[in-house]
């Protein structure tokens, strides 16, 4: 009976909660500034919340039957990850004339040097029967006046604890693109002032596309890792269409002789 009155008492304050922010919209355009500035405060307060159940809500509600955690771990793996790009939807999903620093979602920035830029990003939904992500990224790159476009992957800090010069970082990934070009991964590692990088080129001709960095080549200091992040740099993107349908990581400890 309680749930049932719980259940009513929520509807009946959701309708409240409507037809305030109703109002509220109707009249926007009549308030003084002060009480405008007020309001946009707590609409983008309430935005934020409502963005964060969104997230969570669509993308356990539109995955694929396999599901996002479906991630292909060699044996051994300690720690494995999906950025939220290729896991749930962002908002806003898509950008034109996209300019260098924007952020897609909390962990995903696109650099680039162009002065006029022709480049267009959107997050797409995975619907083919092959495809584990429930969401994609596309970059649709028309004339481009730059010399080089990158997109920055923050990683968790989960990925730092624990971490090795025993490990070996794996990057897998599902390309699609109009014509050839050669995409490139660089692994940053910051240890106290350093950075520790290795750059890999991505095998595309190949049917699974997969690179690995070796720590043990490494200067990195275990005791003073802070963070990870990965560069995907793409190389002589103009007139293309590059469609990144999945992007995971993983690490694992190589075997000791």
């Amino acid at each position: 009976m309680s749930r049932q009155a719980d259940t009513l008492i929520d509807r009946l304050m959701h309708r409240r909660a409507l037809r305030h922010w109703e109002r509220a919209a109707s009249r926007a355009d009549g308030v003084d500034l002060g009480d405008l500035r007020a309001l946009r405060g707590r609409a983008r307060a309430l935005r934020r919340r409502i963005d964060r159940l969104l997230f969570v809500a669509d993308g356990r509600l539109t995955l694929p039957p396999i599901g996002s955690n479906a991630i292909a771990k060699p044996l051994g793996t300690d720690w494995a990850y999906r950025p939220q790009l290729w896991r749930g939807p962002i908002v806003p999903i898509g950008a034109a004339s996209v300019e260098s620093k924007t952020k897609f979602g909390d962990e995903a920035t696109v650099f680039h040097d162009c002065r006029i830029s022709e480049l267009t990003v959107r997050q797409l939904r995975n619907t083919r029967a092959e495809d584990i992500a429930p969401f994609g990224l596309r970059l649709d790159v028309f004339r481009f006046d730059g010399s080089f476009l990158s997109l920055v992957l923050d990683l968790p800090h989960s990925a730092v604890e624990g971490l090795k010069k025993r490990h070996l970082l794996r990057l897998q990934t599902v390309v699609e693109m109009e014509k050839p070009l050669e995409i490139f991964a660089r692994l940053n590692i910051r240890h106290g002032p350093n950075v520790e990088q290795i750059v890999r080129e991505l095998p595309l001709n190949e049917e699974d596309i997969v690179v690995e960095f070796d720590l043990a080549y490494t200067k990195l200091n275990e005791k003073r890792v802070e963070q990870m992040w990965i560069d995907l740099i793409f190389e002589g993107p103009e007139m293309n269409q590059i469609i990144l349908r999945d992007v995971t990581l993983s690490r694992r400890p190589r075997a000791q002789l």
